[in-house]
């Protein structure tokens, strides 16, 4: 049957998807002939097996597959969005997901103004008087600090709408073009060399240090070591700081390095001949890695947001098959040439064996932590997949069925906040609540990609359905659920000493209260449940206020809709004025409404 499929494949630009014997998906893959690409996975002659060729990785794929489907697409470029849509929606086995589908910062200016300031920005504007430097990774934050405790610019937004000097004039950090006592000119001038020393960090750090020592011998030490601290976040931005060109071009440097399960993937931003910031991102895969799908999937998610800058040129430290493809898809998406090459000598080949040094060096600091950290216990405890990086939390909350809602939170190296999501519910039972909420993250991965782990609030029925409901859509997710202690028939919630049991696939345990892998199972259930509960209160003060509203004549539905259309909240209506009720729903009514209220 597969061999059938495999000799009959489509000769055409498109998508292949390998599937083991229970229909899990384990592999989306492109190709601009997908008979050939598929053919090349395997060996034909007797019984059919995977190609010698392969690494062992792809190798062990392929030994699990039976099945394959294909998607024919118009070219070798719509493959490739289509391969990156279905690899983040819905997180194959052996494909490599990278999470750095993210804008970098920049500092900006508009010289435009007649007394500009400097701001970070995320989005680039086609607009000739903005200066962009950048992009940025963790200095930009620092760099902003320096530029406005070294020169004195305009230091905040709403400095110019007051028209009066402020402390930053009385402390020396402003010189008050606010009373005219600067005119456009001369501070143009010192934009300028603000502008050239952010070009020149050594020269930026330097003017920093002397500024550091002027105000300790001032006795402001507060001051001084605000510059201390400015100055050592710059340097630790930046892993490399001593390389300048001799052609001043810009480039994008890529270089990744592997070790065992572990890969490396290491930028250097190239502007005007001088190193303006690094980042890298680091990976870890039960499965190990694959040098030429790193290259890949690096460049299309750096290079996929549209309002950012980038060098035209990008240099690699290693040559991989589909470079071709992807500089033909990234000159053709920004219509401009876009050159990628792997240097062999001179100041490019420096900088690329630079990216590469860098990112061993990160892999060995990674190496030398603790043996093993506590996601990688978890991972080993519960044979998980992958290494449980990004956390989903799902909790929901209600009182007998009524204002259900639902919380999801967001462990990412930390709980990230921006992420936590909240669900207005429909159903009474805590089953059908959280498949509802399920069901509807799933719907987003399109959007917002799954993470590396799901914890529900919850036993093993709830871990099945998570499961049910993943297999359904076709995502392969880890997904552990964590029972609260019963005492007398009520959850016991005790710090330290609940005796929570956990739920994974063909696994249950009872780790004991102080088992660091428990507690932070239980923080991460504790923060979900946290916010639920505040959803829950608020939706349901919410209820109780409208309902309060409609107890009173001639309040109905259509009142409250214009009502909540023009203060916004419940809380909001009841502190209202007189005037603004009479405003909103007419004078009789506003003035009865008003009355009722104050009574």
């Amino acid at each position: 049957m597969l061999t059938n499929t495999l000799k009959n494949a489509p000769e055409n630009a498109g998508i292949y998807q390998f599937f083991n014997a229970s229909g899990m998906l384990l592999y989306v893959g492109k190709a601009k002939n997908i008979k050939n690409r598929v053919k090349s996975y395997f060996r034909f002659s007797g019984e059919l097996r995977a190609s010698p060729l392969l690494s062992s990785r792809i190798a062990k794929m392929i030994s699990e597959v039976e099945r394959v489907e294909f998607i024919v697409v118009q070219s070798e470029h719509d493959a490739l969005i289509l391969e990156n849509s279905l690899i983040k929606q819905l997180k194959p086995k052996y494909n490599i997901l990278l999470r750095d589908d993210k804008t970098y910062p920049y500092i900006a200016i508009n010289l435009a103004e007649p007394f500009p300031r400097f701001e970070i920005t995320r989005k680039i504007i086609n607009d000739k008087n903005i200066k962009y430097f950048g992009p940025l990774s963790g200095s930009a934050k620092a760099l902003l600090d320096a530029l406005y405790l070294t020169f004195p610019l305009v230091q905040k937004k709403g400095c110019l709408k007051g028209k009066k000097a402020c402390l930053f004039f009385q402390i020396e950090r402003c010189l008050a073009p606010c009373e005219g006592k600067i005119d456009t000119a001369s501070y143009a001038k010192i934009v300028h060399q603000a502008l050239e020393v952010l070009n020149d960090q050594k020269k930026l750090i330097s003017l920093l240090h002397v500024k550091m020592e002027e105000a300790s011998l001032k006795l402001n030490f507060e001051e001084a070591a605000k510059l201390r601290d400015t100055m050592r976040a710059i340097k630790e931005s930046l892993h490399v700081t001593h390389v300048e060109l001799l052609n001043l071009e810009d480039y994008d440097v890529f270089a990744v390095e592997m070790m065992e399960k572990t890969a490396v993937i290491m930028r250097l931003f190239i502007r005007h001949g001088k190193i303006v910031s690094t980042s890298h991102s680091m990976m870890h895969n039960a499965y190990g890695f694959d040098k030429e799908e790193l290259y890949q999937r690096a460049l299309f998610e750096f290079y996929n947001p549209m309002h950012q800058t980038f060098a035209q040129n990008i240099l690699l430290a290693d040559f991989f098959n589909e470079a071709d493809a992807m500089r033909s898809f990234l000159s053709e998406k920004f219509g401009m040439k876009i050159s990628i090459s792997v240097p062999k000598r001179g100041e490019k080949e420096h900088l690329t064996a630079l990216a590469r040094e860098n990112a061993k060096a990160i892999l060995m600091q990674q190496r030398t932590k603790n043996s093993t950290t506590l996601l990688e216990q978890l991972q080993s405890l519960f044979t998980l997949h992958s290494l449980p990086k990004r956390i989903e939390v799902f909790d929901n909350s209600h009182l007998g069925g009524v204002a259900p809602v639902g919380a999801m939170v967001v462990w990412d190296e930390g709980f990230s906040k921006s992420s936590y999501r909240r669900y207005a519910l429909h159903y009474r039972d805590e089953y059908a609540q959280m498949k509802e909420m399920l069901e509807r993250r799933i719907a987003d991965f399109s959007k917002e990609p799954p993470p590396d782990l799901w914890v529900l609030d919850g036993g093993e029925t709830l871990r099945k359905l998570a499961e049910t409901l993943l297999e359904k859509a076709g995502v392969h997710l880890d997904v552990l659920a964590i029972a609260k202690e019963k005492v007398d028939a009520k959850a016991h919630r005790a710090k330290g000493s609940a005796h929570d049991l956990l739920y994974a696939k063909e696994q249950s345990l009872a780790l004991p209260p102080h088992d660091k892998r428990l507690q932070f199972l239980q923080r991460l259930r504790d923060e979900a449940h946290r916010f639920a509960i505040r959803y829950h209160q608020s939706k349901k003060q919410s209820k109780d206020l409208a309902l309060t509203l409609q107890s009173m004549g001639g309040i109905g539905d259509a009142s409250i809709k214009k009502l909540l259309s023009y203060f916004g909240t419940f809380e909001a209506i009841y502190q209202a004025s007189e005037e603004e009720l009479m405003l909103t729903l007419g004078k009789k009514l506003g003035s009865k409404l008003f009355t009722n209220l104050k009574k």
